[in-house]
């Protein structure tokens, strides 16, 4: 019995915090909400949970899935990334970069399984679910979950090699580009 109460708690502290996230006037969805509230007279988390319905629903069957999956996962999230750059605060800077460097991570993981992938009913679903979860704004959300477990790691273990090469690679860089300069002078 212990299980269903904790259970219970846990599901009142997400609807607390969802509830006082659709109320926080610093979101872009809060007029909209706010707006749909007033006409319909339903609360907003309802009308809340309603468009996340719609939305998984047409992750699966709509037309242009794909396209609506990266605007999810792009639109908000460059959104708040320049209200932090904006911002005093640099903690959210960072949180933002997190975002971006696992972002790109996954579109050239993904770019090579994407065929493939792609042919699953749920693939967009479950993509803009991972693009949900990497940018939700709690303490440790998928972005800063995965930068640390595995690609902090790799990073800090090959960055001298990779720092060496990008050195390499700009001084050769270099090099063609004056060979070539100093032909076309000539």
């Amino acid at each position: 019995m212990a299980t269903t109460s904790g259970t219970g708690t846990r599901i009142g502290g997400i609807r607390e915090s969802l509830e006082k996230s659709l109320h926080d006037k610093n979101h872009p969805w809060t007029n909209i909400l706010e707006w749909g509230e007033e006409k319909t007279g339903v609360k907003r988390l309802y009308l809340f949970m309603v468009l996340i319905v719609f939305v998984a629903v047409y992750m699966v069957f709509g037309y242009a899935a794909q396209l609506f999956c990266n605007i999810i996962g792009f639109l908000y999230p460059a959104y708040c990334s320049i209200k932090a750059l904006e911002s005093p605060n640099k903690d959210d800077d960072t949180k933002w970069l997190t975002y971006w460097v696992v972002f790109a991570f996954f579109s050239i993981v993904e770019y090579f399984s994407n065929i493939l992938l792609s042919w699953f009913p749920f693939y967009w679903l479950f993509k803009c679910l991972f693009h949900v979860w990497c940018f939700v704004p709690i303490e440790n959300n998928g972005s800063i979950f995965i930068y640390n477990r595995i690609i902090r790691p790799k990073f800090l273990k090959h960055q001298e090699q990779v720092d060496n090469m990008l050195g390499d690679l700009a001084g050769s860089a270099a090099k063609l580009a004056a060979e070539n300069l100093f032909k076309k002078s000539d």
